[in-house]
């Protein structure tokens, strides 16, 4: 085998890694909603790391193991200690026995293949074996970051009883140096903060500028626990993904709500009083928490992510804060 496509024998561990403020979600090196070449992949990813990004995220979910496959090859050609890399567990990828030819993933949003299967396996054994084949697949034996993927849409009973369990022990041995899990279920993510000994949890959708379903709970276990928060799917489904709303964008797997949409019209009116881009606003946000220590964003094009870290980075005044708390937009 090459050097680049290795996998080391031995566990590289470094526990508990600091989280750099800005990663990349690389559902879209799964091809997400279109699909993209290597080459086009690769380009992507060389903006990420170019424009600075150094905390990558992935799962075994995405693309049925080809976000883990090319962004595993990508960052093998990186130093080790320069990157911070997290996937999932609790989804194993097991032969299709009703694929045909030509068949793709289509029903969960991926143009790739349907040669695969996602079997829900929240077991001790099952997290043992997710871990196992996700560092094959992204050839890297040492993973920062383990969450358990959507625990409650399988089986979220089993993954308090031995999931998360099994994670402990995973940190203990120093296979992965964080653990948590990765939800857009402010129930599920509640529950998990508050029966185990979780380092860091991957809220989706449920803390942003727009909605912060997650703060009523999860933030609150969150800082009573010592758990940190990686907030993902900051854009709502790419409601703020530009300065100018528009009326028939989607929310969830539906229409947008009037109630939210009158929402986000004021917020975007107040972001621009204060000349600050909608965008920027919405990735910065969830950095106003003290429990939260990083933003993940997504991207299939390589200008998207060199913009990103640029609004990322864009110096926002505190008065826009006050000023959507004073008027109840977020929480005061």
């Amino acid at each position: 085998m090459s050097e680049r496509g290795r996998v080391p024998t031995q566990v590289d561990s470094a526990p508990r890694p600091a989280i750099p403020a800005l990663g990349y979600g690389a559902a879209n090196l799964g091809n997400l909603f279109r699909a993209l070449t290597d080459d086009e992949a690769w380009a992507v990813l060389d903006a990420a790391w170019e424009s600075g990004i150094r905390h990558y995220d992935t799962a075994p979910h995405y693309g049925l193991g080809l976000s883990e496959r090319r962004l595993g090859a990508f960052l093998q050609t990186k130093p080790r200690d320069e990157y911070v890399l997290s996937t999932k567990a609790g989804r194993l990828l097991r032969p299709n026995p009703d694929h045909v030819a030509g068949g793709l993933d289509t029903a969960n949003d991926f143009h790739v293949p349907d040669d695969l299967l996602r079997v829900g396996d929240f077991s001790a054994a099952g997290i043992g074996a997710s871990l196992d084949e996700s560092r094959e697949r992204l050839g890297i034996e040492r993973i920062d970051i383990l969450y358990l993927h959507d625990p409650e849409r399988y089986d979220l009973d089993l993954a308090l009883a031995e999931g998360f369990p099994a994670l402990e022990e995973l940190r203990a041995e120093g296979r992965v140096g964080r653990i948590g899990i990765g939800s857009m279920t402010v129930d599920a993510l509640t529950a998990a903060v508050r029966s185990a000994d979780l380092d860091t949890i991957m809220v989706a959708g449920r803390y942003t500028l727009l909605e912060q379903p997650a703060a009523a709970e999860v933030i609150p276990a969150c800082a009573e626990r010592g758990t940190r928060i990686v907030a993902a799917s900051v854009f709502n489904s790419g409601l703020l993904a530009q300065s100018e709303p528009r009326r028939d964008g989607r929310y969830e797997y539906g229409a947008l709500p009037e109630e939210l949409w009158q929402r986000l019209v004021r917020i975007a009116d107040v972001c621009r009083e204060h000349d600050v881009p909608l965008p920027a606003a919405a990735i910065q946000y969830p950095l106003q928490s003290p429990v939260v220590e990083s933003v993940v964003v997504g991207g299939s094009r390589p200008e998207q992510l060199r913009q990103n870290a640029e609004l990322a980075a864009l110096e926002i005044p505190a008065d826009l804060w006050r000023e959507l708390a004073a008027e109840g937009l977020i929480p005061a």
